[in-house]
């Protein structure tokens, strides 16, 4: 696949800066693969879209307050993935700059991995800034809303977005599951190659309990609530084990073997995310997909609106 089948146009206005006042009030396209037919509604009308067997599974893993600034070169570290004890994985700028065996801050750089990766020593509980991506320039009045209902397992360096739209209501209403898996940068980088599938996803964190996959494989109807859950999900199909690291990059031509249903955000062109869902739904369909969502005027990515592939 070549990495202009994942661009498209998209105005900067509908790179949504707030999340919706009210969590399920966000905008869900529906689409059905079956009949090709398209509907608008709104998120809190999930529960009416699916079949009455289906198991929505979500990701709860919980978003650490990972951005540190520093002030001598004024940059910042971002906490990637917690290794052990009191060590992390970290990005830190400017890196160039920055000298192993010093401390910044909290943070103390032990040794550079390379292309801005460091493995460091951090002081204490992390304590900085919610990791908001870079196109989400608006300030976050309510931290929060950077995490799902349902988070509890702490470890990402950014939110499972698909998981923002769920009240605390909404999920009564539906047959729920947990995994985990914590999400790093790696999920969101842009595709380095022209060639997508020579990208190469570094990997990451995920855990499922026996109990938990037992219930995920014996459901008629499994919902995957985010990409990370498919990736999850797909990872233990595929024969992995119920807890590890998943390198799984999922693009057109993968076999699914256990999502059947996918609700998900719209995602930045060129990335990894939007190849998984042009996996699921197909590559003509996801591009006429999101056109339309453009011309409707969604919301896109972290805190725009939301697709239900049925």
């Amino acid at each position: 696949m070549e990495a202009s089948e994942l661009d498209y146009d998209l105005p900067p206005e509908l790179i949504a800066q707030h999340p919706a006042k009210r969590r399920d009030d966000s905008r869900l396209l529906v689409y059905d693969r079956a009949t090709g037919s398209v509907e608008h509604s709104v998120f809190r009308e999930l529960p009416t879209l699916l079949r009455p067997e289906t198991l929505a599974v979500v990701n709860d893993t919980r978003v650490v307050p990972a951005r540190i600034p520093i002030e001598s070169p004024r940059g910042e570290v971002l906490l990637l993935e917690h290794l052990d004890g009191d060590l992390w994985e970290a990005l830190a700028r400017p890196t160039r700059r920055l000298q192993p065996g010093r401390s910044y801050g909290p943070v103390e750089l032990l040794e550079h991995l390379g292309e801005g990766r460091w493995r460091v020593r951090l002081a204490g509980e992390p304590g900085g800034n919610v990791p908001l991506p870079p196109y989400i320039t608006a300030p976050l009045a309510d931290a929060e809303r950077y995490q799902t209902v349902y988070a509890r397992e702490r470890g990402s360096a950014a939110a499972p977005t698909a998981g923002l739209h769920f009240t605390p209501q909404l999920l009564e209403q539906l047959e729920v599951e947990r995994v985990t898996l914590h999400v790093g940068l790696d999920t969101f980088r842009p595709l380095q190659d022209e060639v997508v599938e020579q990208h190469h996803i570094h990997g990451e964190r995920y855990a499922v309990t026996p109990a938990a996959w037992e219930r995920i494989r014996a459901a008629p109807q499994v919902l995957a609530v985010g990409t990370t859950t498919v990736r999850t999900l797909e990872t233990v199909a595929h024969g992995g084990s119920l807890s590890g690291r998943t390198e799984l990059f999922i693009t057109p031509g993968f076999e699914f073997r256990r999502v059947d249903r996918l609700l998900t955000n719209f995602h930045l062109p060129r990335s990894t995310l939007l190849a998984l869902v042009m996996a699921f739904a197909g590559v003509e369909e996801v591009r006429r997909l999101y056109a339309l969502a453009v011309e409707q005027r969604y919301g896109f990515y972290s805190f725009g609106d939301a697709m239900l592939i049925q």
